[in-house]
């Protein structure tokens, strides 16, 4: 077999064509045939000219293949062209729904969106966002920050802020988030519908709003006999659902349903019930919150309340934008709509025996 021999660097070098030098703002100018100072003003949204300026600055722009420099723009405007957003746990899938939004608001506008995961650690927050606000023009973070960081950015930070999840954990700040009480209440008159009348909730009391989400539960329940009780766990994820089943399900009243703060609980709560014996829903239903694409695909699957989670992100990124904009108009809250998404995992209360 023959094989061709292989072409030299210098040879391939010499195949590839001139690199073509980048255009300046000096060149656009030249081009539109106006001064590069109106270039600069147009580029950087400082000013607005004639409509036949502007296009023949926009066409100068697009033959020459202009990029404007971030740096040199940022020196400027004072402005990073990032938004920043800190989210709570980059493993559960409610928050890269909420960063998909975030990012579409942002692209739409021409912002780059920047993200740090805080884990479910309350220590590292104010280490992430001092690292994080020099290279942002504004920050989405969650309304369940420690009181610490939230009175930090009220003194410091110096850049507007919205947080997400619920309402602002201080007057006059900016937040968007859904209803957390009505929301408990509509997967409550679900379970009540269903004829279930001993309720357990496995709450999350470092979020404000699971302690909503309880009290949106029990009003459901008013006027009935029900029994209603309330566990908590040390962090919202899937391990902890698993950990605390048994404390939930073996308890001397045995729920007929369990509610959990979100999915990520419900369905470790459901993975453990089955290895404890029990039937879902035949003995016990189990429903959540969020939403989470994956609650579709368990077996049963999962009875969520969307909470609206890249509404949520979207909306928070463009009342970020409005506060950068100046805009005066905004409401200091934003509420995103909820809705119940009935699955297998719950049903009426009857369908099946008791723990065997």
């Amino acid at each position: 077999m023959i094989k061709a021999a292989a072409p030299s660097p210098r040879d391939a070098a010499a195949e590839l064509p001139p690199l073509r030098k980048a255009a300046t703002i000096r060149d656009v100018a030249h081009a539109a045939a106006v001064s590069t100072a109106t270039v600069s003003k147009f580029v950087n949204g400082g000013q607005r000219f004639s409509r036949e300026v502007e296009a023949r600055i926009t066409a100068a722009i697009q033959q020459l293949g202009y990029r404007t420099n971030p740096l040199a723009r940022g020196m400027i405007t004072g402005r990073t062209g990032n938004l920043g957003i800190v989210i709570m746990d980059i493993r559960n899938p409610h928050f890269t729904s909420f960063v998909k939004g975030a990012s579409r608001a942002a692209a739409e506008a021409g912002m780059n969106l920047l993200f740090a995961d805080a884990a479910e650690s309350r220590a590292p927050e104010l280490a992430l966002l001092q690292a994080l606000l020099p290279q942002v023009d504004g920050l989405i973070v969650s309304a369940r920050m420690p009181v610490a960081v939230v009175e930090w950015l009220r003194e410091w930070a110096r850049k507007p802020v919205v947080f997400y999840g619920g309402l602002a954990p201080r007057p006059g700040l900016h937040s968007v988030g859904c209803d957390n009480h009505a929301s408990g209440l509509m997967l409550g008159r679900h379970l009540r519908e269903l004829g279930h009348r001993r309720i357990s909730y496995v709450g999350f009391g470092a979020a404000p709003w699971s302690k909503d989400r309880w009290e949106g539960l029990r009003a459901a329940f008013q006027g009935t006999k029900a029994s209603l009780q309330c566990f908590d766990v040390p962090a919202p994820v899937a391990e902890e659902g698993e950990r605390i089943a048994s404390s939930v399900l073996l308890d001397a009243q045995t729920p007929e349903a369990v509610v959990a703060y979100n999915d990520l609980l419900a369905l470790g709560l459901m993975a453990e019930a089955r290895a404890l014996g029990f039937r879902v829903p035949q003995q016990v239903s189990i429903a959540g919150f969020d939403n989470i694409a994956y609650g579709r695909y368990t077996t049963p699957s999962l009875t969520s309340v969307d909470t609206g989670s890249e509404a949520t992100g979207e909306a928070a990124a463009r009342h970020l934008l409005g506060l950068l904009a100046g805009e005066s108009d905004l409401a200091l809250h934003e509420t995103i709509a909820t809705r119940l998404v009935p699955r297998d995992s719950t049903a009426a209360r009857g369908s099946g025996s008791g723990k065997p």
